[in-house]
């Protein structure tokens, strides 16, 4: 089996060492994995913000960077929500004001195609277990996208279970906001800061010392809150910590 890696332009930019965690991840469970060079990205902060005419070339190019590959996989629900969820709106909508049925059929067909990590691995390779090593106290905070937009569930959770040495405590409060939401975070700083430190000091009441997630952008959100509070908490990405093992142990 092989699959695309949509890395996102949070992950290329910021966290690239997620996107080598996913690599490592799939390559030890015997899956090949392809980087299309086209990739960009997928446009949500345009839409997001209402600029829905200026997420369509984004959209475009998502669409034929993965047009070849029958499974495209991405460590972030935001970025496969917006693509299953809001390119078929896009699609809908250029087509209801006359303009073809281009970009519906585009959305049409990768949508199905794009899985967020833990869905591909529980839903996909049907497996928990990883061959994951990882000896430390872990909470894990489900983002919005994925806990709302696609239904994660438990998935992480069942796959953190299985990590050899891995001690996982429940997070209060678990299911609220952490309080990024992109462009929210920008607009409204005052109120995403409280919902953050709200997160930060559940997650530290918890005595881990790791605050796990599957969103490199929510991460970025509660990691910037914990550092001005000299917390020796760290915010670490789901793929990190699966891709952890006695031999090749997180750097």
């Amino acid at each position: 089996m092989r699959a695309a890696l949509f890395v996102t332009c949070v992950n290329d930019a910021l966290y690239p060492r997620t996107g080598i965690a996913v690599v490592r991840l799939l390559e030890r469970l015997g899956v090949g994995v392809d980087f299309p060079a086209a990739q960009s990205c997928c446009g949500q902060p345009q839409y997001n913000t209402g600029y829905r005419y200026e997420t369509e070339p984004l959209m475009r190019r998502t669409a034929r960077a993965f047009a070849k590959h029958a499974y495209v996989v991405t460590p972030s629900g935001s970025c496969a929500a917006m693509i299953r969820e809001h390119y078929p709106r896009i699609g809908r909508k250029a087509a209801a004001e006359g303009r073809g049925s281009e970009l519906a059929e585009a959305a049409a067909a990768l949508a199905p195609r794009v899985y967020e990590l833990t869905e591909f691995l529980v839903d996909v390779l049907g497996v928990t277990d990883v061959g994951a090593y990882f000896p430390h106290t872990v909470t894990y905070h489900p983002s919005c996208h994925g806990l709302r937009g696609l239904g994660l569930g438990d998935r992480p959770r069942r796959l953190l279970a299985e990590v050899k040495g891995l001690d996982l405590v429940e997070l209060p409060g678990a299911e609220e906001c952490c309080g990024f939401g992109g462009t929210f975070a920008v607009k409204n700083p005052d109120v995403s800061t409280a919902m953050g430190t709200d997160k930060i000091t559940a997650a530290a009441g918890t005595g881990a010392q790791v605050l796990c997630g599957a969103d490199n952008s929510c991460l970025a959100h509660l990691d910037g809150l914990l550092r001005r509070e000299d917390s020796p908490m760290r915010a670490l990405h789901l793929a990190e910590i699966l891709a952890a093992t006695e031999e090749e142990p997180l750097p």
